[in-house]
């Protein structure tokens, strides 16, 4: 933790928790928040000042899904490289999810991923565990182990679960500990082998599909087994417009239901898999632009909780077989923030609502005190400079993952500094 005192001086700060977007002063002392503007106290006399004229001040991004892939997949990536190049994106919180190869099922799993992000010392790193033992589907984990190591929920990842009766047993057991439920809608029988959205464009390429009733069929039988037991539910990453509809339904009758979206489905759509674009393999598949146009259209209007990267790091191997052969997935801390300020820019949403969707908000789905500047907080925040014009250069991302699909976009903007406990972490 740093001891010492530091001003950030004349930045725009932007915090729509606490509803501040002036530019003014912004103190810190021992790691945490003080003040800003008239609240700073009169006798505080930093060691430090940085100049944060034209530069905006931002609250730590926390980003609700992300595959560090250690321990067990040390070929694709490890946790040091991947933290980093969270905080060169401005994330200063990720919430590592469970997958097949890194089941996070026990409690000295999780305590190794926590001292290898803290070692590393870049961005923090909270870990959902799994729902079942080894990720298989039948034996429940050990949920009061994990959550006495700190997970912050729990999730099947993409894996299926043996039966409803397993799902509800685990959303009552899972309800007693008091941890969120993490669930990405999947009717597994209903995917096969599939890669793409179902329709005339799969049918075409000759890919295997999964249809859009893999995913609401999920949705149906979970908010069912919500209305039983008022076990709260966080759907992850929703890419349908008849699931929005759902949502909208079950929140409109009062269930304890949440979800978010992956950044890349708010922008890409099947047509970016026309020339069998394996860097646009991803599960859930990029829908159809009508599906693409109802997230937005929820992204919008509040219903979706949160925009989170879905960061999923491969080795160069694993998308150059075949499409349906290669592995799923996006590269995505580093685009996260730029294509969440692309929607400002096309006049989606407003600049407020954007920050929130990346900070405050999925901070509150996983019971956290950050995304925020607010006094007494630990100051985990970005400078970003809204001026810097850049271009996606793949060779230039941090992350050892450079399977994204937005190579050669254009982007305004960038973080220029991020500080974790008001220590600096990342400068460009």
């Amino acid at each position: 933790m740093s001891n010492h005192s530091t001003l950030i001086k004349d930045g725009r700060i932007l915090d729509p928790q606490s509803g501040i977007d002036k530019v003014t002063n912004l103190a810190i002392m021992k790691g945490k928040i003080i003040g800003i503007g008239e609240a700073i106290p009169s006798n505080f006399k930093p060691k430090k000042t940085i100049d944060a004229k034209d530069l905006w001040v931002l609250p730590g991004i926390v980003d609700l899904s992300a595959y560090l892939r250690e321990p067990g997949q040390e070929n694709k990536t490890r946790i040091p490289f991947e933290t980093y190049s969270a905080a060169s994106a401005g994330i200063t919180r990720i919430c590592c999810m469970p997958e097949a190869d890194s089941p996070i099922d026990s409690g000295a799993t999780v305590k190794l991923i926590k001292s290898k992000a803290k070692q590393a010392g870049f961005a923090r790193v909270s870990v959902i565990g799994a729902l079942t033992q080894n990720l298989a589907g039948e034996q429940l984990s050990h949920m009061g182990s994990l959550k006495y190591v700190g997970c912050v929920g729990l999730s099947q990842g993409h894996e299926s679960i043996k039966d409803l009766a397993t799902l509800r047993k685990a959303m009552e057991y899972a309800a007693t500990y008091e941890l969120p439920l993490f669930l990405h809608p999947f009717e597994h029988s209903l995917m096969a082998q599939g890669g793409m959205h179902e329709g005339a464009l799969s049918t075409r390429l000759g890919l295997p599909p999964i249809p859009v009733a893999a995913e609401t069929a999920a949705i149906a039988q979970t908010l069912t087994l919500v209305e039983q037991t008022h076990t709260p539910v966080h759907f992850c990453r929703l890419s349908t417009a008849d699931s929005v509809t759902m949502l909208t339904q079950a929140k409109q009758s009062g269930l304890p239901v949440t979800a978010d979206v992956a950044v890349h489905q708010l922008f890409l759509t099947e047509m970016d898999v026309s020339e069998y674009n394996p860097l646009c393999h991803t599960i859930p598949p990029l829908r159809s632009e009508r599906d693409r146009d109802a997230l937005r259209e929820a992204v919008s209007n509040g219903v979706i909780d949160a925009i989170c990267s879905d960061h999923q790091p491969h080795e160069i191997d694993a998308k150059l077989a075949p499409f349906e052969e290669t592995s799923p997935g996006i590269s995505g801390f580093e685009t996260l923030l730029p294509l969440a300020l692309r929607l400002v820019e096309e006049k989606l949403i407003s600049l407020s609502q954007a920050i929130s969707y990346l900070t405050h908000q999925p901070a509150k789905l996983v019971n956290l005190k950050a995304g925020s500047l607010e006094t007494g907080h630990s100051a985990d925040f970005s400078l970003f400079d809204p001026n810097n014009l850049w271009q996606l250069d793949v060779s230039k991302l941090l992350s050892e993952g450079k399977n994204t699909p937005f190579s050669g976009w254009s982007f305004q903007g960038k973080t220029v500094e991020t500080f974790i406990k008001g220590k600096s972490v990342f400068s460009l």
